[in-house]
């Protein structure tokens, strides 16, 4: 298995050193930029496997580097770090295309645990679909290929994105809680914030159905949670 490469976006240097120091120890390799505009040019021209993106940066904002990032990068896992205790900057951030965040002060063995579980590009092996690909009215999901298509059109999804949908089309018609969602999908102990699944599902439903005010494909079932329709 190759070393995974993680990106560090970080301007405070002594996080960012102690960063990559737990980072190397843990054996991944790592690129540590301390602006914006570095943090851009790295995460376009590496081959970088998961970046770790500060909001509050010099030269350009964590935000905007995220969403410049998305338009080009899809598959990518991205992990906002902020100092923010704003409830906005978090679902702005997920709104945006990030797949995770952590407030600072952070525990290393919360970051790393993070970093392990977002690096999965498999939702949970003993719930893997046997065949190759799954027909949900004019969706398709391809499961060997990590590709969905609408109408005959590749879907552009977030590698969060992409797993939540997977993990529902295993499991068509089976109600799942957000709490249920973030322990399989996110892969880890999430601390109670189920908002994260929301804000996920929106973003899945506006680009999968064709009226997301009115969806038929992921359902919502009041006070319980979401299901795939059959």
């Amino acid at each position: 298995m190759s070393t995974k490469k993680i990106l560090v976006v970080e301007d405070e240097k002594p996080i960012s050193d102690i960063l990559k120091f737990n980072l190397v120890k843990s054996g991944y390799e790592v690129l540590c930029a301390y602006d914006g505009e570095e943090g851009l040019n790295l995460a376009l021209s590496e081959s970088v496997d998961l970046m770790l993106l500060d909001v509050m940066l010099p030269k350009m904002e964590g935000f905007d580097v995220l969403k410049k990032v998305r338009e080009k990068k899809q598959n990518m896992p991205i992990l906002m770090l902020t100092a923010r205790e704003e409830e906005v900057d978090k679902i702005l951030g997920l709104e945006w295309g990030a797949d995770d965040y952590i407030t600072k002060p952070f525990s290393m063995r919360e970051l790393l645990a993070r970093v392990k579980a977002n690096l999965r590009r498999i939702v949970a092996e003993d719930n893997s679909p046997s065949g190759e690909v799954a027909a949900f009215g004019n969706l398709e999901i391809n499961y060997a290929r990590y590709e969905v298509m609408k109408n005959g059109d590749i879907v552009e999804l977030t590698l969060r994105e992409y797993e939540l949908l997977k993990f529902l089309s295993t499991q068509p018609g089976m109600v799942f809680s957000r709490e249920m969602l973030l322990e399989k999908v996110w892969g880890y102990e999430y601390f109670g914030d189920v908002r994260t699944v929301d804000v996920t599902i929106r973003r899945l439903r506006e680009k999968i159905e064709d009226d997301p005010a009115h969806p038929l494909i992921i359902m919502t079932k009041r006070g319980i949670g979401y299901y795939l329709n059959k």
